[in-house]
């Protein structure tokens, strides 16, 4: 029986992944950070850096090494293959969400006795906006939420006694703090702020802190010491003592005090948490409030359901403090907060008006499909029939939700979760098949390939673009360096070369209409570009 459940629990892992599959075979890298990332492995590939990495000369000690060779390793396996190597990096980013519900649903197992409530758990975490948005976009954090989970489970096997019963209390002793190095190694501080903070709270509020020696001890300190020395001193080798300070001071200080990006005010996750957490922050907060709002129930909670909610609130609040914020930041707190509430459900039962939270988001779900020739209607400018696609993928999603508010008015909770997450992930899959046509507005691999086809044709090497953020990163796709220009001055000095900018600035740039003139413009997508060959009638 139980082989059984692990081969449905196996299968239904696989069809979340394929779920998402399609976004990663068919969407262009975005400029912000994918693109970025594979710049930096291109460059650390030809200077041979392991340890200190560069964005086209200026050092890049943002985050920790773990991730960047592990792009570093696909760009050795596809090389040239860009679809090769999206599916590579997001099997980084997916994986490690799979294994996150995974380990919280083999967590909660003996606490939770009902299979349809943990298989709503898990769906309910996977498809919240934020989380499933980090598990198909490329970046680290994911990895660090993994080993974090990992590290805070093993604690919990440790103090539970399971460790014990197992015969691998050593074996679990050693490996909590190598998931705490490798949460850091994958994106930094939080790391170890996550259960540094979590563990001691949740032993002091249960009235043991003399045993956090047990768990913070020697071997601990001495593990993430030791690992931390050797990937200083080797980063010390590479980069000297600019980039160790950079590490160190600039990027760990720098953020938490007084933030060069993402600075945002103490209370900017009491926000965004509603729309991060949804289409469930609704029912989650509400159980959230349930709990804290009587004393008994808050009293009567478990111990696993303590540390659950302390992990989320110490997280939350810790994270608060620090000047850096956006809403991927508060993902580690994200498992929490959904299997806080579920073991909570799980405890004291389900109530009516717990319906009405999962209803209202279902009924707005409903209305997407209708919605959708509205805004073909009223935003024609906007391709969403431009295959069908997209209009499939509203239908499914909205009957789906009209299913789900059906099984609501029976009483079903759980089964109405399960069928308006599966509508979400049905819908997910299906409209990734139209990304293509999307994929001029999300990155620049189209204008680029344009632009290289016209370049190769017409003898031109120089590439140029004007007024587009983070766009050195664009050489992954010329296999050439890019310069950037900033100003209509550099832009007239430009004698030879192809120029890519922004779609709007045509007919709107004095500048770009002149040094044009004459030619024929490319509009790709979000872009456009135009040869200047001034220098070639002198020829």
């Amino acid at each position: 029986m139980r082989k059984h459940i692990e081969t449905i629990d196996w299968g239904r892992y696989l069809l979340l992944f394929v779920a998402v599959l399609p976004l990663f075979l068919f969407r262009d890298l975005t400029l912000d950070n994918e693109l970025r990332y594979l710049s930096i492995a291109d460059e650390a590939l030809r200077e041979g850096h392991l340890f200190a990495f560069y964005n086209h000369g200026a050092a890049y000690a943002d985050k920790p090494p773990l991730y960047l060779w592990l792009v570093m390793a696909g760009r050795l396996i596809f090389g040239g293959n860009l679809t090769g190597l999206m599916v590579w990096m997001s099997l980084f980013s997916v994986v490690p969400a799979l294994m996150i519900l995974r380990v919280m649903n083999r967590w909660v197992r003996p606490t939770v006795e009902s299979v349809s409530a943990r298989r709503a758990a898990q769906l309910m975490l996977y498809t919240s906006v934020y989380f499933i948005g980090s598990a198909v976009v490329l970046r680290m954090d994911m990895l660090m939420c993994l080993f974090i989970v990992l590290a805070l489970h093993t604690f919990w096997r440790l103090y539970s006694g399971v460790a014990q019963a197992e015969g691998r209390e050593t074996r679990d002793g050693w490996l909590f703090p190598v998931w705490i190095f490798l949460a850091v190694f994958s994106k930094g501080p939080v790391g170890i702020l996550v259960p540094l903070v979590s563990i001691p709270l949740f032993l002091l509020v249960r009235k043991k802190g003399k045993t956090i020696g047990r768990y913070w001890g020697w071997r601990t300190w001495g593990v993430l010491l030791g690992l931390c020395a050797v990937w200083f001193g080797a980063v010390y080798v590479e980069g000297g003592t600019a980039y160790l300070d950079n590490l160190l001071v600039k990027q760990t200080a720098g953020r938490a005090v007084d933030a060069f990006h993402h600075k945002a005010p103490w209370w900017y996750y009491g926000v965004s948490i509603w729309y991060s957490l949804a289409p469930w922050s609704l029912l989650v907060i509400g159980v959230l409030g349930w709990v804290l709002w009587s004393r008994r129930r808050r009293t009567e909670a478990g111990e696993l359901e303590r540390l659950f909610w302390i992990v989320a609130f110490s997280t939350l609040a810790v994270l608060s403090m620090v000047s850096s914020k956006i809403q991927i930041y508060l993902l580690p707190a994200f498992p929490f907060f959904v299997y806080g509430a579920v073991l909570a459900m799980s405890r004291l039962g389900t109530r009516r008006w717990m319906s009405w939270l999962v209803g209202i988001p279902a009924g707005v779900f409903v209305l997407v499909f209708p919605g959708l020739f509205a805004a073909e209607r009223f935003l024609p400018e906007l391709p969403l029939f431009g295959s069908l696609f997209i209009p499939v993928g509203g239908a499914i999603l909205s009957l789906a939700a009209a299913g789900a508010i059906v099984w609501l008015v029976r009483g079903r909770l759980h089964t109405a979760i399960t069928t308006l997450a599966g509508g979400w992930l049905g819908a997910i899959f299906i409209i990734s098949f139209a990304v293509p046509q999307f994929n001029g507005h999300i990155g620049m691999g189209d204008v680029c390939g344009a632009a290289r086809t016209v370049g190769e044709a017409a003898g031109i090497e120089n590439y140029y673009t004007y007024d587009i953020r983070r766009a050195e990163n664009i050489d992954v796709y010329l296999g050439r360096p890019v310069e950037l220009i900033d100003s209509a001055e550099e832009l007239a000095g430009v004698d030879r070369g192809i120029v890519i900018t922004r779609k709007q600035r045509i007919g709107n740039d004095s500048t770009l209409t002149r040094v044009f003139a004459g030619q024929e413009v490319h509009r790709v997508g979000n872009y456009a570009f135009g040869v200047i060959h001034k220098n070639d009638d002198e020829r």
